[in-house]
């Protein structure tokens, strides 16, 4: 039956008469169907219009992508944590205990917003949104409709100026386009521009300015203390410890009790040693090696921290919410107070500590024996640092080891610490056979002066010392999960997924085009990529390999299920080996302990794991992001008093707006656009990963070396800008008056964005 249309007097249009018509008509309608249906003429449009601006502003209905309105009451809605990237793309990712509740059910994915439906949201704000027809990719599209509660009571800002009104400042947080007013009187001291501050947001003033409220001052932005700590009020890293922990910790002895040790395993006769950086103070893991007629005894003991965290106590909930130890380059969140994790907890040489007991076997080939686990006492011999086992490793360190041959135990230590190099080089073996992974990545280390002020950023050395405490680890990780699974005693692996096939494919694309895959495998397999690890190994080009294979890597996870360990080769794999710092470790010591029969009850049952292992995995990627962003401002805060100098650098990644570039002398990456590759139109091949010139035919690819020069830098976007040496960038005005060369290059400037080859496969971009 055909639905009645309502007639409307033409010269006024109720909010009612156009509710009701949406509701009849059941489907979004656009504003000429909707002046048909209501029989208005087209002179009413602007009116009709405005209408439905005011039932938008009421919440009432929402225009959609592509100029359709509809009733919001039909569409699905749900509440989430609005996030923003650092590229400026925003989602809202559902709220775990909504998901599969009322409107929006099923609904688990990240929901896409786009900028003019945000509503003026901030990261971490708690929102409610609505689903959009259409999609962004493979994410649901939605609009912001309400602001919950704010996820960031208080904010960072940088004083942008001083003014008898007041103090003016903007937000520190790039992705959030908000000014801040405060009484000029707020601080004794007028503050300096660019001084970064802690506000209260009060009220909103204007679209962007809001009134605030000071809390705290911080200093100077260019003290690596003041980023810091920029970095972690915009991440929310969980700082203080609150009163109730505190007060639980109190409680605890400086030293194990002797009713402590009582019926654990006595190996403080073992001179166990902890390898540790020069900066560390929490050390959680020693080590000793023995020779055996049949191969070697591995000997891992880590601190006991489950005898101090227990179940559901303050400190146990508080170590869960922060899941992990957040490091910077010149602090440390901690994830215990340091009380433990400095001192209870660390196995600090000469003194007893309570710790959990691994003892591995191994053959002469490397393959591990039964393993067998206690919890014991034991009284670390020395205190070793990376650097140090490097030099006592080396034949021509003669003062090196004269000194460290002083103390009379030392000399036993060195023959185990050459003993424990047999085995690790032993096993590096027997992992590269399984087809364990191996990456030689770049790491950065910062030096400051006594000021705080940055000086310099270098790459971290990295020697046998390091790969020896590596491979002892993975052996004990391993050795833990073989054991639980057998035991059948629930627990949470690290699980590493092997990367998907249309990665794969798109991987070896990219290596043939560098010339480092002499053909294209029949099949995508993930086991080559060792192979080509192997053969970049040395090369000028094996950081720019190892790059690009993570790149195609998924993100490991903790999980209760079993997917084995790609990385490492690995069918079974825990984090067993650095409680103090990881959340992780301190579950699979309860489940050990309990497989053991040393505590029953501790576990957690399949579902609980499931929701720790999403917790401790956003923990763990939050910390990953806060590490990125202070790297990238320590950089940005070095480079900016070396704007318009020259650099060598190595093209690592391409797109269609230009070149990432990263520095020789230091693993710094910054951004050469397209405009600033010269007078040509550059075309975009995404297959081989390289710009091309139309005119001149210049090419710019993936692993090439360049003389560039440092354009700009801007904090506040964390960009670092480059250009090529001796190439002179274009302007604007300049590109349009450039005459074009041939039809393609006319297209170009004719259009002025990307044109599409009649294959399909390769864009073109204007300069």
């Amino acid at each position: 039956m055909k639905k009645k249309r309502l007639p409307v007097p033409q010269s006024n249009i109720s909010h009612e008469d156009l509710l009701r018509l949406f509701k009849e008509m059941q489907r979004p309608l656009r504003l000429d169907p909707l002046l048909r249906a209501l029989h208005l003429p087209r002179r009413l449009k602007k009116e009709l219009e405005s209408q439905l601006q005011q039932l938008a502003t009421e919440g009432k209905v929402i225009r959609l992508p592509g100029g359709a309105w509809s009733l919001t009451g039909s569409l699905q809605s749900l509440r989430g944590t609005y996030t923003v990237t650092r590229n400026g793309t925003a989602f809202v990712t559902p709220i775990p205990n909504e998901k599969g509740k009322g409107k929006g059910s099923g609904i688990t994915q990240d929901i896409f917003i786009p900028a003019f439906h945000n509503e003026d949201a901030w990261p971490g704000d708690t929102v409610h949104v609505l689903l959009l027809p259409g999609r962004r990719g493979k994410n649901p599209e939605g609009k912001i409709v309400h602001i919950e509660e704010r996820g960031q009571k208080e904010l960072p800002v940088h004083v942008v100026s001083c003014h008898e009104s007041g103090i003016f400042c903007r937000s520190a947080d790039a992705r959030i386009a908000a000014h801040f007013e405060l009484p000029p009187n707020a601080l004794a001291t007028p503050p300096k521009k660019g001084d970064l501050l802690l506000i209260q947001p009060q009220e909103r003033l204007a679209s962007d300015l809001w009134r605030a409220k000071l809390v705290s001052s911080f200093g100077s932005e260019e003290d690596i203390a003041v980023q810091e700590q920029l970095v972690k009020l915009n991440h929310r890293v969980p700082q203080e410890f609150p009163p109730a922990v505190l007060a639980e910790v109190s409680t605890f002895p400086t030293d194990p009790a002797p009713e402590d040790m009582d019926e654990r395993k006595d190996v403080r006769h073992i001179p166990f040693v902890t390898i540790d950086g020069s900066d560390a103070r929490d050390f959680d893991d020693a080590i000793h090696v023995e020779k055996t007629a049949h191969g070697w005894l591995l000997r891992v003991a880590i601190a006991d921290v489950t005898h101090y965290v227990r179940p559901r106590s303050a400190l146990d909930q508080e170590a869960f919410e922060r899941a992990n130890s957040w490091y910077f380059p010149a602090s440390v969140e901690p994830m215990l107070p340091e009380a433990l994790s400095n001192g209870l907890c660390s196995l600090k040489p000469h003194v007893d500590r309570l710790v959990m007991l691994a003892e591995i076997p191994f053959s002469h080939k490397g393959i591990p024996g039964k393993a067998s686990f206690a919890s014991a006492v034991l009284r670390s011999a020395a205190r070793l640092t990376y650097n140090q086992v490097k030099y006592l490793f080396q034949e021509d360190a003669v003062e090196e080891h004269k000194a460290f041959a002083e103390n009379p135990q030392h000399v036993e230590i060195l023959d185990m610490l050459h003993t424990a190099q047999e085995l690790a080089q032993t096993l590096t073996q027997v992992r590269n056979a399984r087809g364990s992974l191996d990456f030689e990545l770049p790491e950065a280390e910062y030096h400051w002066d006594t000021h705080g002020h940055i000086q310099e950023i270098v790459h971290r050395e990295r020697h046998f010392a390091h790969r020896l405490i590596e491979e002892c680890m993975i052996a004990a990780n391993e050795a833990v999960a073989r054991f639980l699974e057998e035991k059948g005693e629930p627990f949470l692996f690290r699980v590493h997924p092997q990367p998907e096939a249309d990665r794969l494919e798109s991987l070896f694309r990219t290596l043939k085009s560098l010339a480092f895959l002499p053909k294209m495998p029949a099949s995508p397999s993930a086991n080559i990529l060792q192979h080509i690890l192997r053969d970049a190994h040395g090369t000028p080009q094996e950081y720019l390999i190892g790059r690009l294979i993570l790149r195609t890597m998924p993100q490991a996870r903790y999980q209760p299920d079993n997917e084995g360990h790609f990385g490492l080769g690995s069918t079974s794999y825990c984090h067993f080996t650095s409680p103090i710092r990881r959340y992780a470790d301190i579950i699979v010591h309860r489940a050990l302990k309990s497989a053991l029969g040393l505590h029953k009850g501790n576990g957690l049952a399949h579902h609980k794991l499931i929701r720790t292992g999403d917790q401790l995995n956003r923990r763990e990627r939050a910390a990953m992001e806060a590490e990125r962003e202070i790297a990238r401002r320590l950089a940005c805060l070095l480079l900016s008093q070396r704007v318009g100098e020259s650099f060598s650098g190595t093209i690592c990644s391409v797109n269609d707006f230009g070149l990432f570039v990263e520095l020789e002398a230091m693993p710094v990456e910054g951004f050469i656009r397209v405009a600033d590759l010269g007078d040509d139109y550059f075309e975009y091949d995404p297959e081989r990963q390289e710009l091309i010139g139309i005119r001149t035919g210049r090419r710019y690819h993936l692993g090439q070396h360049l003389q560039v020069r440092l354009m700009e830098v801007h904090s506040g976007r964390l960009e670092i800008r480059f250009a090529l040496s001796g190439v002179r960038p274009v302007s604007s005005n300049r590109r349009k008056a450039m005459p074009p060369r041939n039809k393609k290059e006319k297209e170009g400037k004719k259009t002025n964005k990307k044109i599409t080859r009649k294959s399909g496969k390769k864009k073109s971009l204007s300069a």
